[in-house]
């Protein structure tokens, strides 16, 4: 498995190039927002390991850039900002997850096994296409076409949404999500289900302060009803 480090901290680099090595996975790193885009451009990586404070362009437009050119692999964001705004806007621009320094060797290891895991996955049986309230959710190419607009959606967006109406009318716990979306197999303690749940509904609901589709079931977890 390939992964991409675009870190420009030289000491952080070489440990963690040390640290995936020794599990068996080729790295390749970048010391720039730049020069990331343009090695990510060139070569096929199974995921990608992104900074948020880089010199130059910073994490969130490296990742906006990379989704903007047609990359769909998982980007697993390293940021030492504690600010929920700040990880909300790395997982709008098209990280898949975060990860907060000082962060867990284990449980950074966990995190990128499970991306990849999940990226590498593919059923035929998957759906593909789903249409709702006028409303055209192409999950192939993730996106949504509603009133002749069409909205992008991340690819772990589109996973969500996909198997949420793939259980339309069940409730779906926050622990089934993170298993069966995100791919972990222990679950740990994250509100990354919640916030992409944020952004999900800013795109499908009229009115995302008061969902008409993603319910949360208080107590339980949330329920996609149409």
């Amino acid at each position: 498995m390939k992964i991409l480090l675009i870190e420009d901290e030289a000491g952080l680099v070489r440990v963690l190039t040390d640290l995936l090595s020794r599990r068996g996975y080729e790295v390749a790193s970048c010391l720039t927002g730049e020069t990331g885009v343009e090695t990510a451009a060139k070569r096929a990586f199974d995921l990608i390991i992104l900074d948020v404070m880089l010199p130059g362009i910073d994490g969130f437009e490296v990742c906006r850039r990379l989704r903007r050119s047609g990359i769909q692999g998982p980007i697993l964001m390293l940021t030492a900002l504690g600010d929920t705004r700040d990880k909300v806007a790395g997982l709008e621009g098209g990280a898949d997850d975060y990860v907060t320094k000082p962060y867990d060797p284990d449980e950074l290891l966990a995190r990128i096994a499970a991306l990849i895991r999940r990226a590498s996955f593919s059923g035929g049986s998957e759906l593909r296409s789903f249409e709702f309230d006028g409303k055209t959710v192409d999950f192939v190419k993730s996106r949504l076409v509603h009133k002749g607009k069409t909205l992008d959606l991340s690819e772990r967006e589109s996973r969500l949404l996909r198997y949420f109406v793939e259980h339309r009318g069940e409730i779906v716990t926050r622990e089934t999500l993170l298993q069966e979306v995100w791919g972990y197999q222990s679950v740990p303690l994250t509100r990354t289900v919640d916030v992409h749940i944020v952004w999900l509904r800013q795109k499908i609901e009229e009115d995302p302060k008061n969902p008409r589709y993603i319910l949360t079931v208080h107590g339980h977890g949330y329920r996609f009803s149409v």
